[in-house]
């Protein structure tokens, strides 16, 4: 199956993406100009919503993209993806403790959590998890390191090895574009793109 048919399976399957079980990569360093972080606690556990839009990946060795709707009630999700380079629809339902993916192409996948599916469909890692949380700009861990822009809104998370990038429409408070990027040892880079068209 093509590298990215596969990713795409995960995406959310973050969807994404990204790392291949045998590649190594460093956790970024600090930012010298980022804010402190007081946040000790757990992050916030809202995450509810619904969502559409466009996710693209990109590695040393391969880049992609597939349209998404996304519905997350809590713990529970719903994902469509379709136009992953003719692997036609795919499903993705999740209730806690039990994952399924669905698609023509590789029929019915189970798994207990969303990390554990895209290691099934893919051989790959990543931080499925806490993307739910990225989406609404809440941090996913309490080791989170925050910078935020004047109108106090999380712009940047490192956050479980990933650099995330948020990018908001005018005065609104919840981003429309995220950018995850993974360092890997030899320079070179793991790039996930999502592109929020409707909420």
């Amino acid at each position: 199956m093509h590298l990215f048919t596969k990713i795409g399976l995960g995406l959310l399957t973050s969807s994404s993406l990204i790392l291949t079980g045998c590649q190594q990569y460093r956790k970024p360093q600090a930012m010298t100009n980022q804010l402190p972080t007081t946040n000790t606690i757990a992050p916030i556990q809202e995450t509810n919503f619904s969502l559409q839009g466009k996710i693209g990946v990109r590695t040393p060795k391969q880049s992609g993209s597939a349209f998404f709707t996304w519905e997350q009630q809590q713990d529970n999700f719903n994902i469509e993806l379709s136009g992953a380079l003719g692997m036609g629809k795919t499903h993705i339902q999740g209730i806690p403790g039990q994952v399924t993916l669905n698609s023509a192409k590789t029929g019915l996948i189970h798994a207990e959590t969303p990390e554990e599916l895209l290691e099934k469909a893919t051989g790959w890692q990543a931080p499925i998890t806490d993307l739910v949380h990225w989406i609404l700009a809440q941090p996913a861990t309490a080791s989170v390191q925050i910078e935020k822009d004047r109108q106090q809104r999380p712009t940047q998370f490192i956050e479980d090895g990933w650099i995330v990038h948020l990018s908001y429409n005018n005065a609104a408070t919840l981003p429309n574009k995220l950018i995850l990027k993974q360092q890997l040892d030899d320079g070179q880079e793991n790039r996930i793109t999502m592109i929020i068209q409707d909420r």
